[in-house]
């Protein structure tokens, strides 16, 4: 470990988990939203959300560096973090091998750790996926308005390796907005509900678009960027299968 990184504050939950598995007792502040791995963030100090820290709290843990993620956090806050004379590392994830190359940056470059044993264990896992035959869907990550995967996601890239193409990953957002009746009529094979950032169940996304197969999946799997990258093919994998 590099001796000016002993105490570390992480903004992101995939990075959470990641540095919590890799050098228990590094982190001193974690978001509300980081939940894994429970054991090990126990005492952690909580300093909010990812879309709204609190600056404040974060600075009297002097931290060594803090960890963030250019889509998960804002710019604002982060500004304000580095203008209180604390050091932010900011990564960018946009796919699988993005997702790998920033994990090491983090671990091995900015931390000063030996590179970990589930880091390879994903990259291999990943490797030997052989997708299924191509099934078209989209992937609501919220109602209420309904939104979804469009350009350029992590998830979508996932989905793609699996044999799942997201029908809005050619959208001019990231992030689109898109009408119910849109999605029930985008000719998909099937959807795919995670259960985060919205918690989608069997009881609760489904029923808007019967007769259409719902593929419920594990959201960290999906979408977090970390140790669960070593499970999510056989997990994701699974999911799908089950979905018909």
């Amino acid at each position: 470990m590099r001796p000016d990184r002993k105490r570390v504050v992480s903004l992101v939950p995939s990075l959470t988990e990641a540095v919590a598995v890799s050098a228990p007792g590094l982190l001193v502040g974690v978001t509300d939203w980081c939940t894994h791995p429970a054991p090990e963030l126990a005492g952690v100090a909580r300093i909010g959300g990812t879309k709204n820290p609190d600056v404040r709290a974060i600075a009297e843990l002097r931290p060594d560096l803090v960890i963030a993620n250019e889509e998960e956090n804002r710019a604002p806050d982060l500004a304000r973090l580095r203008a209180a004379g604390v050091e932010v590392l900011v990564t960018e994830v946009r796919g699988l091998p993005q997702a790998l190359r920033e994990l090491d940056r983090v671990l091995v470059g900015a931390l000063g750790l030996a590179r970990p044993g589930w880091l390879a264990d994903a990259e291999s896992a990943w490797a030997r996926v052989e997708p299924d035959a191509e099934r078209r869907a989209f992937v609501p990550i919220w109602r209420r308005p309904w939104m979804v995967p469009g350009r350029d996601t992590f998830a979508g890239d996932l989905l793609a390796r699996l044999g799942v193409r997201n029908v809005y990953a050619g959208h001019a957002e990231r992030y689109p907005k898109v009408a119910v009746a849109e999605l029930a009529a985008a000719g998909c094979d099937l959807v795919v509900l995670p259960d985060e950032p919205y918690r989608f169940t069997a009881e609760d996304g489904p029923e808007a678009f019967p007769g259409l197969p719902a593929a419920l999946v594990s959201g960290r799997h999906l979408t977090w960027y970390g140790p669960s990258l070593a499970q999510a093919p056989a997990v994701l994998s699974r999911a799908l299968r089950e979905a018909g």
